[in-house]
């Protein structure tokens, strides 16, 4: 047998995945079927501005110096890391705001000048936050969801109560003031799941905020997948893009190649990268694993409105990332997950990476970029997309105390129906199925096809999760597989 691997999709995990599939002799080659490679991590360019039009968060460092270790290599030699400071800016009603400093000892100060004693609650909470985050990065996460005996270890038996807790819960033991309960509850909202419904023992995701820290590679995002795509050439995988895969052929309940642009493509293994419901619309449908039942019934996690926007003047109070929660988080929450509409006073998030990255934008102005969560799947219209464009700005200039809307020299727009057409992403979902506690591990979708044999599965839909970190790990995990598969075959 040959080593043939056609990966659809060319997203942080299918570019993980390739990198370690060539390095151990397989021919692998990328089908992309926009102009850009990068998946939902691709970038904007006008005027002079530069935008990461998706990810824009660099958390878990280690997780991404990891997978360039595999390779003897460093992150060092791909592009060049910078630790925030601060971190970011949360800002709340009342003109009231708090920085979250670039260390744990700032972010402890900070915590005790808010209420009095909860630098001691928080050493506390970040040390169990700390455990679990050593318990998940070395214990479960680098496992590929085969079996629910993956999760079972002498570490995860001792805590096996956090599984059946909330985010939520156990913040609310320790804290009572409010805007310090969301600045706790807020990381767990890239795993995609109101806090209430995600296990406390995802608290190694403050752990990720707090002890780790904020990063940002200069020249943005997009520079991990630009330092990625060089080594997997470097390994010898062959990238197309403008190539869009419009089947997955089986013989034989076997997966035996793919249609690309209408030629006929062999291959003796597909891995798939994309959304892994629209993977599974290109096969038959007796090959599927998973009805549309099946995926109705699933929590997915937000869809997002964006906002791409360049301004002729540097702006005043904001940081690099600011996160307004100055309306009920609660209840934006339920309108994204129990009573799906559009939020009335949504909750958002702005990034301005011009302020420590200059090059983002002309000297002088700034580039900004804004995200309101929505619900995946609800009506998407210009008409919405103005109308909330407006709520936030007015909302934004209150709360840094300036005037904008005169110095906007452009905005472009991202939402619902951009997701679906631009990523095939199932519902217009942004970041994949929430990691809620009976969609963890091996209750996701499986990374190896159940019907096809040497079909697979790759990225936040499937394990680990959603999020960049995650989703790199699921490149590795799915490459482990179809390796093992291929020595099967040599036996």
């Amino acid at each position: 047998m040959s080593k043939k691997v056609v990966i659809i999709g060319s997203g942080f995990s299918s570019l993980s995945a390739s990198c370690y599939l060539a390095k151990s002799g397989f021919d692998v080659t990328i089908y992309e079927k926009n102009d850009t490679i990068g998946g939902r991590a691709r970038q904007f360019k006008k005027d002079g501005f530069t935008f990461d039009i998706g990810p824009s968060w660099y958390w878990m460092p280690d997780v991404f110096e990891s997978f360039f270790r595999d390779f003897d290599k460093s992150i060092s030699d791909f592009y060049t890391l910078d630790k925030l400071s601060p971190a970011y800016k949360v800002f709340f009603k009342n003109n009231e705001s708090i920085t979250i400093g670039d260390s744990l000892d700032k972010i402890y100060d900070t915590f005790e000048m808010e209420e009095k004693g909860s630098s001691i609650k928080l050493k506390k909470f970040i040390h169990i936050a700390k455990n679990n985050y050593e318990v998940a990065i070395k214990k479960l996460v680098y496992r590929p969801g085969v079996s629910p005996a993956e999760l079972i270890t002498k570490e995860t038996i001792l805590k096996i109560g956090q599984f059946f807790s909330t985010i939520s819960k156990e913040v609310r033991k320790e804290f009572k003031n409010e805007k310090l309960i969301q600045i706790l509850e807020f990381p767990v909202l890239f795993l995609g799941a109101k806090p209430s419904d995600t296990p406390a023992f995802y608290s190694f995701m403050n752990y990720a905020d707090f002890g780790l820290g904020t990063w940002h590679p200069k020249g943005g995002m997009y520079q991990v997948i630009l330092g990625m795509e060089k080594l997997a050439r470097s390994l010898g995988v062959v990238i197309k893009t403008n190539t869009t895969v419009e089947k997955i052929e089986v013989k034989n309940n076997k997966t035996v190649g793919v249609i690309v642009n209408s030629t006929k493509i062999k291959s003796d293994t597909v891995l798939c990268g994309a959304d892994y419901h629209h993977g599974e619309t290109l096969l038959d449908k007796e090959y599927r694993q998973y009805s549309e039942k099946y995926w109705s019934n699933k929590t997915f996690a937000p869809s997002s409105l964006l906002f791409y926007v360049g301004f002729d003047k540097k702006l005043k109070n904001i940081n690099h990332h600011n996160l307004f929660f100055d309306t009920d988080f609660e209840k934006h929450a339920k309108e994204i997950y129990d009573t799906p509409k559009w939020p009335e006073k949504p909750l958002f998030y702005a990034n301005f990476t011009s302020v420590t990255d200059k090059k983002s934008a002309p000297e002088g102005m700034e580039n900004g970029f804004f995200l309101i969560p929505l619900a995946p799947g609800i009506e998407d219209t210009e008409e919405l997309r103005e109308i909330y464009f407006e709520k936030i700005i007015t909302r934004f200039e209150v709360l840094t105390k300036q005037k904008i809307k005169n110095n906007i020299m452009f905005k472009e727009s991202f939402c619902v129906k951009d997701f679906i057409k631009e990523y095939n992403s199932y519902k217009g979902n942004a970041y994949g199925m929430a990691n809620t506690l009976l969609q963890t591990a091996f209750l996701r979708p499986k990374l190896k096809s159940k019907k096809v044999k040497d079909l697979f599965f790759t990225g936040q839909l499937s394990v680990p999760g959603p999020g960049v970190p995650p989703s790199l790990i699921s490149g590795k995990l799915v490459a482990g597989l179809i390796e093992n598969q291929y020595k099967q075959y040599k036996k």
